[in-house]
């Protein structure tokens, strides 16, 4: 047996002929946070360096424990330990230098990630040793500390499961959103041919609400939490945003904040207002419905809007075809100003005295707000002779006074002023701006009475004003 002796770091040089050439650099980081904390646990094989004349320099080469060299040197440099620290080395004074190497490495069996897990575990539960504090001795991110210990902390059933090959890492990163055992060998036992992660979260998560769900989005995190509700959440997916356990806590949280946003609509004047998470269609169906009105511009007004459209034209007329950004900028400023000056829509007071409204939970987790209901009992009685004959009406028109009945087919008007928000010209010079600059393409703008998602209001159909000019006809909010 060879003696170990004590080396000053400074005297320990790495040896050339050291086996490891892939990875050798690998976590270097880690075993130098590792030796800081717990010292050197292996003692390194060395052998003494000899000149040109076959004399001693008095430097050592390692031939097993490269990676361990380099971890002490990188603690050397930024001062954790001493350039000339006594390092514990075995001499090798005639062995052959592969041999050792190969011998050191080939014969390495590192841990099975169970029991690395489970250890991550110990020592937080009965060394009680922070997360922090794990993270620093192991040169490891406090995330994945975290990671390590909540694998540990699964059932020791399925743990096992998993050491003996029948479970991967993948199913079992699943288990650890929840740290309810019993559920977890529960749902692994009543699995069968899709033993997918996702189907071992879906099936583990039953009956709670994932983030991404609307009622979430709505009430937000931080005021679930902030009301006593708990969020499990997936350490190994951190875009998935968890899922809230108490469904029936959400919901109350949805009420009282739909409720708080109606007090505003209530402020309009409107006869009734009712608040509820999801929009009754079916209560809707048996109501009219009264739409706002294009309020008459100023002078000032009308003088900014022709001003403003002639300036468009010259700029269309001048780039009639593919735009720079800067023009494609300068067109949709433009466009954002006309529509600053277009003529405003407003309910007339009589109908909003005999309406209601409904403060809803949209589709994508905002409140959606549906103006200008008519309950039966408050529409205005219509003398016969005042009753415009259908072959009178124009196409297209809906009852100004009497409201149009949710699920009735009013025929759309044309939309003659394009998609664009003006003449024939201005659609025409634009095609090369939208093919620049795609985000440019104006949507259609709903009327105020339509809802504020897509979901839609029964049969209601939409009823589109011509979006050129500012005065006649329906428009939007």
């Amino acid at each position: 047996m060879n003696a170990v002796r004590e080396i000053p770091l400074n005297k320990l040089v790495p040896l050339a002929a050291n086996v490891r050439k892939t990875g050798a650099g690998v976590g270097i980081e880690e075993l130098a946070a590792s030796i800081g904390a717990h010292g050197l646990l292996q003692n390194l094989a060395v052998q003494p360096v000899f000149n040109r004349d076959g004399a001693a320099t008095g430097k050592f080469a390692v031939v097993a424990g490269a990676r361990r060299l380099a971890a002490m040197k990188l603690l050397a440099t930024r001062k954790a330990v001493a350039k000339n620290a006594p390092v514990p080395c075995i001499v090798q004074e005639t062995s052959d230098p592969t041999e050792i190497s190969l011998a050191e490495n080939f014969h390495q069996l590192p841990m099975h990630p169970a029991d690395q897990y489970e250890a991550f575990a110990k020592l937080h539960v009965e060394q009680g040793l922070s997360v922090d504090d794990i993270a620093a001795r192991f040169g490891l991110t406090p995330a994945v500390v975290k990671q390590r210990m909540k694998l540990g902390a699964v059932s020791p059933v399925l743990m096992q499961v998993y050491r003996d090959g029948d479970m991967n890492l993948e199913q079992l990163m699943a288990f650890t959103i929840t740290d309810d055992h019993t559920a977890q060998e529960r749902v692994w036992s009543e699995l069968s041919w899709n033993k997918d992660r996702h189907m071992i979260r879906r099936l583990l998560t039953q009956g709670q609400v994932p983030a991404q769900d609307r009622r979430a989005k709505f009430v937000g995190a931080a005021a679930y939490e902030g009301a006593g509700g708990v969020i499990l959440r997936d350490l190994f997916d951190e875009t998935d945003g968890g899922y809230f356990t108490d469904a029936a806590l959400l919901d109350q949280l949805v009420q009282a904040k739909l409720e708080a946003a109606a007090g505003d609509i209530t402020a309009e004047g409107w006869k009734w207002c009712e608040v509820m998470a999801e929009f009754p269609h079916g209560h809707a169906a048996g109501l009219r419905r009264v739409y706002p009105e294009a309020v008459p511009q100023t002078m000032e007004e009308q003088e900014r809007f022709a001003v403003l459209e002639a300036e468009y034209e010259a700029l269309a007329v001048q780039h009639d075809g593919e735009v720079s950004d800067e023009i494609a900028a300068e067109f949709e400023r433009l466009e954002s100003a006309i529509d600053a000056v277009r003529g405003q829509e407003a309910y007339r007071p009589e109908d909003v005295a005999r309406a209601g409204a409904f403060v809803t939970l949209g589709h994508e987790g905002a409140v959606r707000i549906e103006r200008g209901f008519v309950r039966p009992e408050d529409m205005p009685v219509v003398e016969p002779s005042s009753v415009v004959e259908a072959d009178d009406a124009s196409p297209g028109e809906a009852p100004d006074s009497e409201g149009e009945a949710i699920g009735s087919e009013a025929a759309e008007p044309d939309d003659k002023a394009g998609s664009f928000g003006g003449q024939a010209g201005r659609g025409a010079c634009r095609r090369g701006a939208c093919a620049r600059a795609p985000h440019l393409l104006r949507r259609r703008r709903q009327p105020a009475y339509l809802p504020q998602d897509r979901g839609g209001t029964g049969g209601v159909r939409k009823r589109r004003r011509r979006r050129h000019g500012s005065a006649g006809g329906r428009g939007t909010a």
